[in-house]
């Protein structure tokens, strides 16, 4: 077998179907749409959502819910990420950063008092629960609530 034996298997290669080349391509006129309808149009067919005729699902379903164009998110962070907190003092939002407990620093920071607190900390963030509050506090700790939320 030689380069110029080489040939595809008998059958595997099609010519493609060039429609509307005019009568002698034996594709013209219609070229292959039939007569008429949506799908012989310029731009027709299966249109999305489009159902033939029948009420399209999307308004067949109930409307629902409601999303508060001014609804402020957090990010969240419990009491007890601080517990193995090395750093005394004062926790800002950079630090909570550089320490791993935020992933979406652009977000404002809001604390939650789910665990303990045992050293005292001057904790600074956009907002507390009343929760993480008082135990900051019970701990001998201060809250600084941030402007900007």
């Amino acid at each position: 077998m030689n380069l110029h034996n080489l040939a595809p298997a008998p059958g595997s290669r099609k010519r493609r179907k060039r429609i509307g080349r005019g009568p002698g391509s034996g594709h013209g006129k219609t070229a292959t749409k039939g007569h008429k309808g949506i799908l012989a149009r310029s731009g027709g067919g299966k249109r999305p959502g489009f159902e033939g005729g029948q009420m399209p699902l999307v308004r067949r379903l109930p409307k629902f819910g409601f999303a508060n164009p001014s609804r402020i998110e957090y990010s969240v962070i419990n009491l007890k990420s601080f517990e193995q907190w090395a750093g005394e003092g004062t926790v800002t939002p950079q630090a909570m950063v550089d320490a791993g407990l935020i992933k979406r620093k652009r977000l404002p920071i809001k604390i939650l008092g789910v665990g303990e607190l045992k050293k005292p900390l001057v904790v600074q963030a956009h907002k507390f629960s009343k929760s993480a509050e008082a135990k900051i506090q019970a701990a001998g700790g201060r809250v600084e609530v941030i402007g900007g939320a």
